[in-house]
């Protein structure tokens, strides 16, 4: 296992999350979609530009952009 940020993980990857960085409004609307240590994370979809990158987070597809996912710390396999 290797830790990275969310928005490195390839699409069909499956990544756990270990660690949030972000601060206030943005750490909170991340803790309300589920992201919480130890959640897992699988990248479905990258939008043809590369943001932003569709997620399955918790059964619910959730769409990130990249300056929001390299905030979130993940552990890879």
């Amino acid at each position: 296992m290797y830790q990275s940020t969310l928005n490195n993980i390839s699409e069909g990857e499956t990544a756990k999350v270990s660690q949030l960085l972000s601060t206030g409004a943005m750490r909170r609307r991340m803790l309300d979609i589920g992201l919480i240590e130890g959640t897992d994370i699988e990248c479905l979809k990258r939008s043809p530009g590369g943001d932003p990158v569709a997620y399955l987070i918790r059964g619910a597809v959730i769409a990130l952009r990249s300056e929001d996912s390299s905030q979130i710390l993940v552990e890879c396999c």
